[in-house]
Protein backbone atom coordinates (compact mmCIF):
# COMPACT_ATOMS: atom_id res chain seq x y z
CA UNK A 1 0.00 0.00 0.00
CA UNK A 2 1.45 3.35 -0.74
CA UNK A 3 1.81 5.64 2.39
CA UNK A 4 -0.18 8.69 2.63
CA UNK A 5 1.93 12.11 2.97
CA UNK A 6 0.25 14.26 5.61
CA UNK A 7 -0.37 17.69 4.22
CA UNK A 8 1.36 19.87 6.39
CA UNK A 9 -0.85 23.15 8.10
CA UNK A 10 0.41 26.34 9.73
CA UNK A 11 -2.15 29.13 10.72
CA UNK A 12 -2.22 32.07 12.93
CA UNK A 13 -4.05 32.47 16.02
CA UNK A 14 -4.95 35.41 18.15
CA UNK A 15 -8.41 37.08 19.67
CA UNK A 16 -9.63 38.93 17.06
CA UNK A 17 -7.92 37.05 14.03
CA UNK A 18 -9.80 38.47 11.14
CA UNK A 19 -8.09 41.27 10.47
CA UNK A 20 -4.96 39.48 10.00
CA UNK A 21 -3.07 39.42 6.46
CA UNK A 22 -1.18 36.18 7.44
CA UNK A 23 -3.45 34.06 5.43
CA UNK A 24 -3.13 35.74 2.02
CA UNK A 25 0.93 36.30 2.71
CA UNK A 26 1.05 32.72 3.56
CA UNK A 27 -1.43 31.38 0.87
CA UNK A 28 0.53 33.32 -1.88
CA UNK A 29 3.58 31.38 -0.98
CA UNK A 30 2.01 28.23 -0.74
CA UNK A 31 0.96 29.13 -4.24
CA UNK A 32 3.81 30.27 -5.36
CA UNK A 33 6.11 26.97 -4.54
CA UNK A 34 3.46 24.51 -5.29
CA UNK A 35 3.23 23.26 -1.58
CA UNK A 36 0.31 20.99 -0.85
CA UNK A 37 -0.51 22.95 2.00
CA UNK A 38 -2.87 25.31 4.16
CA UNK A 39 -2.34 28.35 6.23
CA UNK A 40 -4.86 28.86 8.80
CA UNK A 41 -6.83 31.93 10.62
CA UNK A 42 -8.02 30.81 13.78
CA UNK A 43 -9.89 32.58 17.13
CA UNK A 44 -8.69 31.50 20.31
CA UNK A 45 -9.38 32.54 23.57
CA UNK A 46 -7.09 32.38 26.38
CA UNK A 47 -8.59 29.97 28.58
CA UNK A 48 -8.47 27.13 25.58
CA UNK A 49 -4.95 28.40 24.77
CA UNK A 50 -2.62 25.72 25.54
CA UNK A 51 -5.22 22.62 24.85
CA UNK A 52 -5.67 24.20 20.99
CA UNK A 53 -1.69 24.44 20.84
CA UNK A 54 -1.03 21.10 22.77
CA UNK A 55 -3.65 19.24 20.06
CA UNK A 56 -2.32 20.94 16.90
CA UNK A 57 0.99 19.01 15.65
CA UNK A 58 -1.30 15.66 16.15
CA UNK A 59 -3.97 17.25 13.60
CA UNK A 60 -0.81 17.75 11.25
CA UNK A 61 -0.09 21.46 11.86
CA UNK A 62 3.81 22.15 11.58
CA UNK A 63 3.84 25.66 13.45
CA UNK A 64 1.96 28.71 14.07
CA UNK A 65 2.12 32.78 14.05
CA UNK A 66 0.90 34.01 16.81
CA UNK A 67 -0.91 37.45 17.65
CA UNK A 68 -2.20 39.61 20.28
CA UNK A 69 -3.64 39.15 22.87
CA UNK A 70 -0.73 35.32 23.03
CA UNK A 71 2.24 36.50 22.28
CA UNK A 72 3.59 36.45 25.95
CA UNK A 73 1.37 33.27 27.21
CA UNK A 74 2.41 31.12 24.11
CA UNK A 75 6.12 31.57 26.02
CA UNK A 76 5.13 29.17 29.06
CA UNK A 77 3.58 26.52 26.60
CA UNK A 78 6.46 25.91 24.68
CA UNK A 79 9.51 23.29 25.52
CA UNK A 80 12.08 25.96 23.75
CA UNK A 81 12.40 29.63 23.52
CA UNK A 82 15.40 31.36 21.44
CA UNK A 83 17.38 33.87 22.84
CA UNK A 84 15.62 36.92 21.16
CA UNK A 85 12.20 35.37 21.97
CA UNK A 86 13.13 35.33 25.76
CA UNK A 87 14.88 38.96 25.63
CA UNK A 88 11.67 40.41 24.09
CA UNK A 89 9.44 38.68 26.13
CA UNK A 90 6.97 37.18 23.34
CA UNK A 91 6.98 34.71 20.71
CA UNK A 92 5.13 35.56 17.01
CA UNK A 93 6.09 31.63 16.16
CA UNK A 94 5.65 28.64 17.11
CA UNK A 95 7.49 25.32 15.47
CA UNK A 96 6.04 22.30 16.01
CA UNK A 97 8.99 19.76 16.09
CA UNK A 98 9.71 16.36 14.50
CA UNK A 99 10.55 14.97 18.39
CA UNK A 100 7.47 16.47 19.74
CA UNK A 101 9.18 19.77 21.34
CA UNK A 102 7.22 23.19 20.82
CA UNK A 103 9.97 25.73 19.63
CA UNK A 104 9.02 29.50 19.99
CA UNK A 105 11.00 32.05 18.33
CA UNK A 106 10.32 36.14 17.48
CA UNK A 107 10.67 36.99 14.17
CA UNK A 108 9.81 40.44 14.79
CA UNK A 109 12.99 42.10 15.27
CA UNK A 110 14.40 39.98 11.67
CA UNK A 111 11.55 41.69 9.75
CA UNK A 112 12.07 45.20 11.34
CA UNK A 113 16.02 45.06 10.34
CA UNK A 114 15.53 43.43 7.01
CA UNK A 115 12.81 45.90 6.04
CA UNK A 116 14.95 49.03 6.97
CA UNK A 117 17.98 47.33 5.12
CA UNK A 118 16.27 46.39 1.71
CA UNK A 119 14.47 49.97 1.18
CA UNK A 120 17.34 52.27 3.07
CA UNK A 121 20.44 50.22 1.65
CA UNK A 122 22.30 53.68 3.23
CA UNK A 123 21.16 52.84 7.00
CA UNK A 124 24.24 52.74 9.22
CA UNK A 125 22.49 52.31 12.75
CA UNK A 126 26.41 52.54 14.26
CA UNK A 127 26.40 56.16 12.72
CA UNK A 128 24.49 57.58 15.33
CA UNK A 129 21.26 57.48 17.88
CA UNK A 130 17.97 56.23 17.27
CA UNK A 131 14.55 57.50 18.62
CA UNK A 132 11.69 55.21 19.13
CA UNK A 133 8.09 56.16 19.32
CA UNK A 134 6.45 53.40 21.72
CA UNK A 135 6.97 51.14 24.59
CA UNK A 136 4.84 47.91 23.88
CA UNK A 137 5.01 44.86 22.16
CA UNK A 138 6.56 45.89 18.61
CA UNK A 139 8.80 48.61 21.20
CA UNK A 140 10.60 46.00 22.44
CA UNK A 141 11.46 44.11 19.50
CA UNK A 142 12.38 47.01 17.41
CA UNK A 143 14.91 47.85 20.67
CA UNK A 144 16.26 44.28 20.85
CA UNK A 145 17.25 44.61 16.96
CA UNK A 146 18.94 47.87 17.67
CA UNK A 147 21.14 47.01 20.54
CA UNK A 148 21.81 43.96 18.32
CA UNK A 149 23.07 46.16 15.42
CA UNK A 150 25.51 48.10 17.42
CA UNK A 151 23.18 51.80 18.01
CA UNK A 152 24.93 53.59 20.28
CA UNK A 153 22.13 55.17 22.09
CA UNK A 154 18.21 54.31 21.91
CA UNK A 155 15.57 57.06 23.10
CA UNK A 156 12.44 55.95 23.71
CA UNK A 157 9.25 58.11 24.42
CA UNK A 158 6.14 56.56 25.39
CA UNK A 159 2.74 58.29 26.19
CA UNK A 160 2.97 56.35 29.50
CA UNK A 161 6.29 57.08 30.72
CA UNK A 162 6.53 53.82 33.11
CA UNK A 163 6.46 51.47 30.03
CA UNK A 164 9.72 53.33 28.84
CA UNK A 165 10.78 53.06 32.02
CA UNK A 166 10.52 49.26 32.16
CA UNK A 167 12.42 48.88 29.02
CA UNK A 168 15.18 50.77 30.00
CA UNK A 169 15.20 48.26 32.66
CA UNK A 170 15.55 45.67 30.64
CA UNK A 171 18.12 46.53 28.06
CA UNK A 172 20.46 48.62 29.93
CA UNK A 173 22.24 51.85 29.94
CA UNK A 174 22.13 52.18 25.77
CA UNK A 175 18.43 53.27 26.68
CA UNK A 176 17.45 56.78 27.12
CA UNK A 177 14.02 57.94 28.17
CA UNK A 178 11.78 60.71 27.45
CA UNK A 179 8.86 62.46 28.81
CA UNK A 180 5.92 62.53 26.08
CA UNK A 181 6.22 66.17 25.83
CA UNK A 182 9.78 66.42 25.47
CA UNK A 183 9.92 63.46 22.44
CA UNK A 184 10.19 65.78 19.95
CA UNK A 185 13.52 66.86 21.42
CA UNK A 186 14.56 62.90 21.06
CA UNK A 187 14.87 63.62 16.84
CA UNK A 188 17.73 65.77 17.29
CA UNK A 189 20.64 64.47 15.56
CA UNK A 190 18.86 60.75 15.06
CA UNK A 191 19.70 58.13 12.57
CA UNK A 192 16.92 56.09 12.99
CA UNK A 193 13.43 56.81 13.93
CA UNK A 194 10.49 54.46 14.73
CA UNK A 195 7.34 54.86 15.01
CA UNK A 196 6.25 51.33 16.78
CA UNK A 197 3.24 52.79 18.43
CA UNK A 198 -0.28 52.58 16.70
CA UNK A 199 -0.90 56.45 16.63
CA UNK A 200 -1.45 57.28 12.89
CA UNK A 201 -3.25 53.65 11.90
CA UNK A 202 -6.80 53.69 10.50
CA UNK A 203 -9.22 54.34 13.41
CA UNK A 204 -6.15 55.92 15.92
CA UNK A 205 -5.47 59.38 16.21
CA UNK A 206 -2.36 60.82 14.50
CA UNK A 207 0.88 60.82 15.81
CA UNK A 208 1.74 64.67 16.77
CA UNK A 209 5.17 64.88 17.74
CA UNK A 210 7.31 67.95 16.22
CA UNK A 211 9.89 66.82 13.66
CA UNK A 212 11.59 70.53 13.62
CA UNK A 213 14.93 68.61 15.10
CA UNK A 214 14.43 65.97 12.47
CA UNK A 215 17.83 65.58 9.84
CA UNK A 216 16.80 65.12 5.94
CA UNK A 217 20.13 62.65 6.60
CA UNK A 218 17.47 60.36 9.07
CA UNK A 219 16.17 56.70 7.90
CA UNK A 220 11.86 57.30 9.68
CA UNK A 221 10.52 53.76 9.17
CA UNK A 222 6.54 53.45 10.64
CA UNK A 223 5.54 50.50 11.78
CA UNK A 224 1.51 50.83 10.75
CA UNK A 225 0.54 49.82 7.74
CA UNK A 226 -2.65 50.64 7.22
CA UNK A 227 -2.59 53.41 5.59
CA UNK A 228 0.75 52.93 3.92
CA UNK A 229 1.54 56.30 3.86
CA UNK A 230 1.26 57.61 6.95
CA UNK A 231 1.04 61.26 8.06
CA UNK A 232 4.59 61.02 10.19
CA UNK A 233 6.42 59.20 7.26
CA UNK A 234 4.96 62.27 5.01
CA UNK A 235 6.42 64.64 7.18
CA UNK A 236 9.24 62.74 7.21
CA UNK A 237 9.90 63.03 3.20
CA UNK A 238 8.58 66.84 3.54
CA UNK A 239 11.53 67.23 4.86
CA UNK A 240 14.12 65.51 3.03
CA UNK A 241 14.33 61.81 5.04
CA UNK A 242 14.21 58.60 3.35
CA UNK A 243 10.75 56.86 4.57
CA UNK A 244 10.16 53.08 5.17
CA UNK A 245 6.55 52.11 5.07
CA UNK A 246 5.73 49.22 7.74
CA UNK A 247 4.51 46.67 5.46
CA UNK A 248 7.63 44.84 4.81
CA UNK A 249 8.04 44.16 8.22
CA UNK A 250 5.08 42.22 7.87
CA UNK A 251 6.49 40.49 4.88
CA UNK A 252 10.35 39.86 6.05
CA UNK A 253 8.99 38.43 9.27
CA UNK A 254 7.18 35.72 7.86
CA UNK A 255 10.06 34.38 5.68
CA UNK A 256 12.21 32.60 8.58
CA UNK A 257 8.61 30.84 9.22
CA UNK A 258 7.59 29.61 6.07
CA UNK A 259 11.19 28.11 5.99
CA UNK A 260 10.89 26.37 9.11
CA UNK A 261 7.41 24.94 8.69
CA UNK A 262 7.66 24.00 5.03
CA UNK A 263 11.15 23.85 3.89
CA UNK A 264 11.46 26.66 1.00
CA UNK A 265 12.86 29.87 1.95
CA UNK A 266 10.09 32.27 0.45
CA UNK A 267 11.30 35.55 -1.80
CA UNK A 268 10.25 38.73 -0.88
CA UNK A 269 9.34 41.13 -3.51
CA UNK A 270 7.27 43.65 -5.13
CA UNK A 271 4.64 40.75 -6.71
CA UNK A 272 4.13 39.93 -3.02
CA UNK A 273 3.86 43.41 -1.95
CA UNK A 274 1.18 44.39 -4.40
CA UNK A 275 -0.80 41.24 -3.94
CA UNK A 276 -1.06 41.96 -0.08
CA UNK A 277 -1.90 45.73 -1.38
CA UNK A 278 -4.82 44.49 -3.21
Amino acid sequence: MTEITRIPLAGVIGSPISHSKSPRLHGHWLARYKIPGYYIPMDIAHAELGAAIKSMPRLGFVGLNVTVPHKEAVLALADLVTDRAALIGAANTLIFRKDGKIHADNTDGYGFIENLRHYAPSWAPKSGPAAVIGAGGAARAVVASLVETGTPEIRISNRTRTRADALRSEFGAKIKVYDWVQAGNMMEDAVTVVNTSSLGMSGKPELRIPLDGLSPTAIVNDLVYTPLQTTFLRRAAEIGCTTVDGLGMLLHQAAPAFERWFGVRPEVDEDLRRVMLT
